[in-house]
């Protein structure tokens, strides 16, 4: 972690240039429209800037762009060494700039400083290097068919790549797919939150900096109805790439059946249970690790433990562990390197989530600790970690992606019923167990219908692990060599000989 204060980044901030501008063929502009929208701080509810507000001619002339440079092939068709080289460039170039691409993470959407320097735009880096490293390693085939014949199995880039992303992670998300995207040499036009477009406006530039050539990365900030919706229906967008909610998911595959049946990859919501069985030997582990789960990042990750199903049998010695590690994630400054959980995104999240933790008490539900707003005298936006016991799995707080630091505890008395339980939801994203018992470990895992099991903790992951979802929880996979596939076509080229 820096060893620096808070005092650092309050004066880092102060001094700190804010761009809101659209980044189109190579350079910052207006949306031509002229609109723009406030950015404002969930740090203190300021206003940082004014942001682009692009709509249907920015993107008409983003995706015109792109189609251009792509067919000219000056990136399309450059050797797999070029491409890595330029996007090794790019990571070097997030790396120089770390502290001040985390302090706009930060600042636009209220995580804390310790995450956004030492996870968020580190592990941003790496994963544009991952990709850029794996490209020259990916070979073509050759079928195995009568010796009269040769078939050629090859790969090639789709084409025009819209990525959206959410708030949530802006640059994490956004280098997920921007690293096997552009490593396998397509053009692409990325549209992040309206909530947190600063890291991805300033990337743009960076990107050019690297090398990159004019329209084969764009960056078009704006609304998901307007500029979102633009790029989802356009016929010249090959490939649409999306991470955010299992809604808006829905009404992206609606667009892109509508227009030019684009090929679209949705990591979407998530509802993961995290199971703790009476054999967990290590309960505080499993505290410390269920805390953290709904802790994290405010509880604004799509991977959040927000059902938390214990064995009855250890239920009273648990919960008391699991209410002492919460207070850990209690928000602080975001600014301040020893603060864990900072502020929610905006007043919309906070009231969302306000919402959800009425409900829960409405259905009967018991509010354990937590459930309030606090911090309010700064201005910013702030809910304190908030436990439910006594929650049935058909309650609104456990069957509905939340977004905020809310666990819902449900007690099951055996194996079969956890699973079952596990399993009553529309989402399959993840989930989490703990055991000691190695066979039940494999047998748990196996029957639950998610994309991601950890097993004896929980987060965390690597670039060389898949990740996505099953059910309403979306398709395709980011990271590892699987994500290549979403953003290439193979070709086959048969030879008479």
């Amino acid at each position: 972690m820096s060893s620096q204060d808070k005092a650092y980044w309050e004066t880092r901030a102060e001094q700190l240039t804010i761009n809101g501008k659209a980044w189109i063929n190579g350079e910052y502009t207006d949306a031509a429209s002229g609109e723009t929208f406030d950015c404002i701080s969930p740090l203190d509810g300021r206003t940082l800037g004014k942001i682009a507000s692009c709509s249907q001619e920015d993107a008409d002339r983003a995706v015109a762009c792109a189609r251009e440079v792509f067919d000219s092939g000056e990136w399309s068709r450059a050797a797999p060494a070029d491409r890595k080289a330029v996007l090794f460039k790019l990571s070097d170039l997030i790396l120089e700039h770390v502290e001040e691409l985390a302090l706009l993470e930060t600042l636009d959407m209220g995580k804390a400083i310790r995450f956004s320097l030492n996870d968020d735009i580190p592990g941003s880096a790496k994963s544009l290097r991952w990709c850029a490293e794996a490209i020259d390693k990916i070979y073509g085939e050759i079928a195995p068919v009568d010796p009269s014949r040769l078939a050629m199995i090859t790969r090639e880039p789709v084409g025009v790549v819209a990525v959206i992303v959410p708030w949530n992670f802006p640059l994490s998300m956004a280098s997920l797919k921007l690293g096997p995207a552009l490593a396998t040499g397509n053009s692409v036009i990325l549209k992040p939150s309206e909530k947190s477009s600063l890291t991805a406006i300033r990337l743009a530039q960076l990107a050019e900096e690297a090398g990159l050539p004019k329209g084969v990365l764009q960056v078009l900030p704006g609304y998901g109805h307007t500029v979102g919706k633009a790029l989802a229906l356009h016929n010249d967008v090959d490939c649409l790439a999306f991470t955010g909610s299992t809604r808006t998911a829905r009404q992206l595959m609606v667009y892109a059946g509508e227009s030019n049946m684009k090929r679209i990859w949705l990591e979407a919501g998530g509802k993961s249970p995290h199971i703790v069985f009476a054999d967990c030997q290590d309960l505080e582990a499993a505290a410390k690790g269920a805390a953290m789960g709904i802790g994290y990042n405010q509880g604004e990750v799509c991977v959040a433990g927000s059902r938390l199903l214990v064995d009855q049998a250890i239920y009273d010695e648990f919960i008391p562990l699991l209410q002492k590690h919460m207070q850990a994630w209690k928000p602080g400054h975001p600014l301040d390197p020893e603060s864990r959980a900072g502020a929610i995104v905006d007043e919309v999240q906070v009231r969302t989530i306000l919402d959800y933790i009425a409900s829960g008490q409405e259905e009967g539900a018991r509010l354990s600790s937590g459930g309030q707003r606090i911090l309010e005298d700064t201005g910013g936006f702030y809910i304190e970690p908030t436990l439910f016991e006594g929650v049935d799995n058909s309650m609104k707080i456990a069957q509905e992606e939340i977004f905020g630091p809310v666990v819902s505890v449900i007690q099951f008395s055996s194996e079969d019923e956890a699973v079952k339980i596990a399993n009553d939801t529309h989402y399959g994203l993840a989930a989490g167990l703990w055991t000691d018992n190695l066979s039940r470990a494999h047998r748990v895992a196996g029957k639950i219908r998610a994309g991601t099991v950890y097993v004896n903790g929980y987060l965390g992951g690597d670039i060389t692990v898949p990740f996505g979802g099953f059910k309403q929880s979306g398709n395709g996979r980011d990271k590892s060599l699987h994500a290549f596939d979403k953003f290439i076509e193979i070709k086959s080229t048969v030879m008479y000989l």
